[in-house]
């Protein structure tokens, strides 16, 4: 099995890894919770700070929560060829409205249109600034298998 090496331009700065992306992720997060309470009725927020509240346990909730909602609603999702995903971030829509005192969500079909804008707007998001570099990758040389004779 050959070995490969990757060769590529390593960033070793402070807003790189981790942080960016953490960063990242909440102001595409905050877009698109922002633009879908414009766009959905039945979204409000009471003010800018409950707004970036509302965000920030969004955020959370995305990345502790979605992951075990997605393996227990597996069967449904695979049934409904991922339509079940929709329900599962408005149902994430919903407990966001219950944590934090200042978003509210009127109902279940606000939460399904608020859901959709706001997979939508992520998936553009993520898709446009998603680091699309391409590495090489070298096969490093093997050497050739050592040869043992026992009648040397």
């Amino acid at each position: 099995m050959p070995t490969y090496q990757v060769t590529g331009e390593i960033k070793n700065h402070f807003f790189s890894g981790g942080v960016r992306t953490a960063f990242l992720r909440v102001l595409i997060t905050g877009i698109a919770v922002f633009l879908a309470v414009m766009i959905v009725p039945g979204l409000g927020i009471d003010s800018f700070g409950a707004g970036l509240a509302a965000v920030l346990v969004l955020t959370i909730l995305n990345l502790l929560v979605r992951p075990l909602l997605f393996v227990l609603t597996l069967p449904l999702i695979v049934l409904s060829l991922g339509l079940f995903l929709i329900v599962v971030n408005a149902l994430l829509l919903e407990l966001t409205a219950y944590l934090v005192t200042g978003f509210s969500v009127a109902g279940f079909w606000p939460a399904v249109g608020g859901a959709v804008v706001i997979s939508l707007v992520t998936m553009i998001l993520n898709a446009w600034t998603s680091d699309n570099r391409q590495t090489e990758r070298h096969a490093l040389p093997q050497r050739p298998p050592k040869i043992i004779n026992p009648d040397e």
